[in-house]
């Protein structure tokens, strides 16, 4: 029940931000939608962590979310060189890269997955328990991989090794 208490917060406050309407008939069409969210996936967001795991994953996401954004804006700068680029064939190598993740949650694994292909020049194809499969588009989006990204979700999101 606490974990589709959390989850309905959550949606809610995101709602709002991101909607603005702040009227009758938009409040209550998003308590609605964000109770039936709560309701039937209410255990997915916070899946069996104890309470102290749970702050330490808000706290690590706000951590990690400027650097995925600033991660963003040079991935897209990098994609729209070579788009722009007049011999830009030479400059693209893609492929698909398979790698094994250190991360051990199914939400660092996600939030990991979801990281690559929010990042341009990179998609995640697949993710099986610990493998996934990426395409990159150029060598050094394939390089880097895991990288940076799976060290600071692991940092942000994974519970302490005692």
């Amino acid at each position: 029940m606490k974990a589709k208490l959390a989850t309905f917060a959550v949606m809610l406050s995101f709602w709002a931000i991101l909607s603005g309407m702040f009227d009758a008939f938009h409040l209550s069409l998003g308590v609605i939608c964000c109770l039936l969210v709560a309701i039937f996936s209410g255990g997915m967001l916070f899946e069996g962590l104890r309470v102290e795991v749970r702050a330490k994953q808000i706290f690590g996401m706000l951590a990690y979310l400027p650097w995925l954004l600033w991660a963003i804006v040079l991935s897209s700068l990098q994609v729209a060189y070579i788009v722009l680029h007049p011999q830009m064939l030479d400059k693209m190598e893609p492929q698909l890269i398979r790698f094994k993740t250190k991360l051990k949650s199914n939400f660092a694994r996600v939030t990991f997955a979801q990281s690559i292909t929010l990042t341009p020049g990179t998609i995640t194809v697949s993710l099986q328990d610990d493998e996934m499969t990426v395409y990159a588009l150029t060598r050094s989006a394939a390089e880097s991989l895991p990288g940076e990204m799976e060290r600071r979700i692991a940092r942000a999101l994974e519970p302490e090794e005692a």
